[in-house]
């Protein structure tokens, strides 16, 4: 779908700049910001975040023990 937007020159030049810096067109770092906006399904956005989230842990040496979670007192 096209969209039409009312845009100053000064924040278009900006914001193709910044664009650019990032390797991207502006047209391209619109779409994302509206796919972010909306929620939209992206895999790789959500593998990124779920490795964002998912820290390094350290388990320090325990291992999971069946028994034992499963044991009743």
């Amino acid at each position: 779908m096209n969209i039409t937007l009312s845009v100053d020159e000064q924040t278009v030049t900006r914001a193709r700049k910044k664009a650019e810096a990032l390797g991207k067109s502006l047209n391209q770092l619109i779409r994302d910001y509206l796919q972010k906006l909306a929620g939209g399904d992206d895999p790789e956005q959500s593998i990124d975040e779920f490795k964002r989230l998912s820290g390094s842990g350290n388990s320090r040496g325990w291992r999971f023990d069946r028994d034992e979670i499963h044991e009743r007192s």
